[in-house]
């Protein structure tokens, strides 16, 4: 085993390899990362498996190390899982965590991390803090973390979203994923399995049953996926780079558990490497909706997963005035969409078309606007403030929104200069 001490910042020890199946050595650019999940996941089988691919260690625990915690301690050993090499990341810490989602998020906006890995990170606890909200009937702001607030959650969380930026991977997919069944104990006492987080969190993303009284798929692990994932099925077409396995806490009888992850460059069916990403396009004509409703539809929509939703003014047979609503969806969440549009509108019928979308390259990092964080996305030679971070801080500070995207644009070009 090898330990990584967060204490002392200190490196890898010398001559020391894991048991990886990645090629090492420079990422390619665009690599791409399908997680495999037919024994569920969780942080540290995350983690472990973009190790075990070949995210450099010293790297990886360097970047975890610029979070302002210190007394843990990262550790790698190589194990089997059902007689299949893995690595398990395996993380150490002198105290536990109970913190609320607005200390971590504005830790991680403090720490001097990579922003995309920051990006990352934070929208993994920004879903969990709004999934527990949801249960527990309070304001995600004031959510208290317990078992994903500790040492060990955070380490996986960012360790992870620090692997995939070690890697140079910019996009991830997942495929269905695994949970198990019986009860667990958690926190709030014993819980059925999967836990109701869990649920929540995989609300839109292909999930099934294994027989096996374990928790396959803790809320870490699920978080991760739902956050970071933007497809969800069979492995994508890819020129395979590497591949790796990271292993659950214990050995089981039916099935190797594990995670699996494989990296690669994008590729079309035919072999081409476009990068075009598969959508599905759904809609629904509705002469009969309040604006209310149509609002409504739009947004649960977007909360089950959809990539867009829009409405269009049209006019209808006999000359009714009338709407489409349209979504944009990754094919592996229609049916669940579907769903929510009969629902949200009370469309007799929904229509579905196959087509395929090239999105920019982009970036999201995080600025400081009058000494609070703001989120900006960055495509190219554009800057778009986020509007919800815009929003938050134009109502502490009194400030008029438009004045505080502009200083967002603002401190965003003095830190990059335009070239």
């Amino acid at each position: 085993m090898t330990a990584i001490n967060g204490r002392t910042g200190g490196g890898t020890q010398a001559g020391v390899t894991t048991a990886g199946s990645g090629t090492g050595g420079r990422p390619e650019a665009g690599t791409v990362a399908w997680f495999h999940c037919f024994a569920g996941v969780a942080g540290d089988m995350a983690l472990g498996s973009l190790l075990d691919a070949g995210a450099d260690l010293d790297e990886v625990r360097r970047l975890v190390g610029r979070l302002p915690i210190g007394g843990w301690e990262l550790a790698v050993e190589p194990v089997l899982r059902g007689g299949i090499a893995c690595t398990r990341a395996v993380v150490t810490a002198d105290g536990a965590g109970d913190r609320t989602w607005a200390a971590i998020d504005r830790m991680l906006v403090e720490a001097s991390l990579p922003p995309r890995a920051v990006s990352r990170a934070r929208a993994v606890f920004r879903l969990l803090a709004e999934v527990e909200g949801r249960l527990h009937g309070c304001d995600p702001a004031a959510v208290h973390f317990h078992e994903v607030g500790g040492h060990d959650a955070v380490v996986d969380v960012v360790g992870t979203a620090a692997a995939l930026e070690v890697l140079g991977v910019e996009r991830v997919f997942a495929s269905a994923v695994a949970v198990g069944t019986g009860m667990v104990r958690a926190a709030h006492g014993v819980l059925p399995n999967p836990a109701p987080a869990v649920v929540r969190l995989l609300t839109g993303v292909p999930t099934y049953g294994r027989p096996t009284a374990l928790e396959l798929t803790t809320p870490t692990g699920a978080a991760l996926m739902a956050a970071l994932a933007t497809t969800f099925g069979p492995m994508p077409p890819m020129t395979v780079t590497a591949t790796g396995f990271g292993a659950g806490s214990r050995e089981l009888e039916e099935l190797p558990n594990c995670t699996q992850v494989v990296l690669g460059a994008p590729q079309t069916a035919a072999g081409g490497a476009d990068g075009g990403q598969p959508v599905t396009v759904l809609e629904v004509n509705v002469d009969d909706a309040t604006g209310e409703q149509l609002a409504f539809a739009v947004s649960a929509l977007l909360e089950a997963g959809a990539h867009d939703a829009w409405v269009t003014p049209v006019v209808m047979k006999k000359g009714r005035p009338g709407h489409v609503v349209h979504v944009l969806a990754d094919p592996a969440r229609t049916g669940r969409l579907r769903q929510v549009l009969r629902d949200a509108t009370g469309t007799l019928g929904v229509r579905e078309a196959g087509a395929t979308r090239w999105p920019a390259a982009r970036q999201l990092t995080v600025v400081e606007v009058l000494g609070e964080p703001v989120a900006v996305k960055v495509s190219g030679r554009r800057v778009k403030p986020e509007f919800d971070d815009v929003a938050r801080v134009a109502a502490a500070t009194g400030r008029p929104v438009g004045e505080i995207a502009s200083l967002a644009e603002q401190a965003f070009r003095q830190r990059r200069p335009e070239r």
